[in-house]
């Protein structure tokens, strides 16, 4: 399989500011992401609400309200007009998205796109989606939004660019909570790994951008069929996996071939003994500590076995069951399965420490520019707030600095 931008290209990133020019910088940057974000808004004044938002998210404090960034950026008589470029304007929000996308690819050198888990806690009931949710990835409940974000990332560098709202059932089969939040026809019903995996599909299937590896670091049962969905679009993808996973040994050298589905802790603790060392570089650390597991990649397949082939050539029972053991560690720290089958074993690994770079972002970039902050009911209303969030995060991200997201009130 044909993996393309797996080579990092760093010369093309921007230089990181001097503190003393770093407003300045994010400024010169708010102003250059509007220019290229809002070219599809037909008239002028959507333009200037636009980048009025995007900068009162940079430079408001604490919770991102619509009356907190209009507070900053123009007081009581810009709130009411901000609220409705949110909540009832007719912009679309895809074409800004993708323009963002866009961008990146040129002044960035991305790795992979990275989908991710965003739960959002709502003690409401009026928020769209909210609802009491079982995320597995944090290991329990919570009430709020459960949200997937995709994100652009490299070893450096991380912003999301594409969201996707899990909407529960109790949701998608209320008519009358359909008709308040405005929720689309076309929005139906659909288990939380399919809209992980519809959210970065349809980007890839849909944008004028290039064909990346996906690192799909969420919860997923059926994995052989979520693999199969990318194989079938010609998508490189690598998928975490559990350690029950149900997996189907190819290779007849290795312990049990011909066994029939074993879980994937059970394949890989028979095969640890064949693992080498690979070294590779935290992203999520802010001093890029050097870091060294031991991995394995074991051929494998899953339920979905038909051999049917894929744009790009490959099959979908082709598979590799990828184990990684951290120092000092009996069971494997991590577990993914792939499509990438030809890919070195190295560069899966330090491929999949991606989703740690997007969860460092998140935390220290994008909770502060306001990814979890709409107040608002209406479905599109959440969408266009978080499209130009992650707009808000990608200027700070360009900016070079990874803390204190806001501009000065002077700006």
């Amino acid at each position: 399989m044909s993996v393309s931008g797996m080579d990092v290209d760093l010369g093309r990133r921007r230089p990181r500011p001097a503190a003393g020019g770093l407003l300045d910088a994010r400024e010169a940057l708010t102003r250059e992401l509007a220019d290229v974000l809002f070219t599809s808004f037909v008239r002028r004044d959507q333009r200037e609400k636009g980048e009025q938002y995007l900068r009162g998210l940079l430079r408001a404090r604490g919770r991102k309200s619509i009356r907190n960034v209009a507070a900053h950026v123009g007081g009581p008589a810009a709130e009411q007009s901000l609220h409705h470029f949110i909540s009832s304007s007719t912009w679309d929000w895809m074409p800004v998205r993708e323009a963002l996308a866009a961008h990146l690819e040129q002044v960035v050198a991305p790795q992979a796109w990275v989908v991710r888990s965003m739960p959002i806690l709502k003690a409401g009931h009026q928020s769209v989606g909210v609802d009491r949710v079982f995320d597995p990835c944090l290991g329990h409940a919570f009430r709020g939004q459960h949200a997937f974000g995709v994100w652009y990332a490299n070893e450096m560098f991380s912003v999301p660019v594409h969201w996707r709202l899990h909407l529960p059932e109790t949701w998608v089969q209320d008519d009358n909570r359909r008709r308040r939040a405005d929720i689309p026809e076309a929005v139906g019903e659909e288990t939380a790994e399919e809209c992980a995996s519809a959210a970065v599909l349809m980007a890839l299937t849909s944008w004028q951008v290039p064909v990346r590896p996906v690192v799909l670091n969420t919860h997923v049962t059926r994995i052989a069929a979520t693999v199969g969905r990318f194989t079938q679009a010609g998508v490189p993808v690598i998928v975490r996996a559990g350690g029950a996973s149900p997996i189907t040994v190819r290779e007849p050298a290795l312990p049990g071939y011909g066994v029939g589905p074993l879980g994937a802790q059970q394949v890989l603790a028979a095969v640890r003994g064949l693992g080498r060392r690979v070294e590779w570089i935290d992203p999520a650390s802010p001093s890029r500590t050097r870091c060294d597991s031991v991995a394995v990649a074991v051929r494998v397949g899953g339920a979905a076995r038909s051999g049917r082939p894929g744009r790009d050539g490959t099959r979908e029972g082709e598979l590799m069951l990828l184990g990684e053991w951290e120092s000092g560690s009996h069971a494997p720290t991590a577990m993914w399965i792939t499509n990438m089958a030809s890919v070195p074993v190295g560069t899966l690994l330090r491929m999949t420490k991606l989703a740690g770079r997007a969860r460092r972002d998140l935390e220290e970039v994008g909770e502060h520019v306001g990814l979890k902050d709409f107040e608002g009911r209406s479905f599109s209303g959440w969408h266009r707030h978080i499209t130009l969030a992650s707009a808000a995060h990608a200027v700070v991200a360009l900016a070079g600095s990874g803390t204190a997201p806001h501009l000065a009130d002077s700006a």
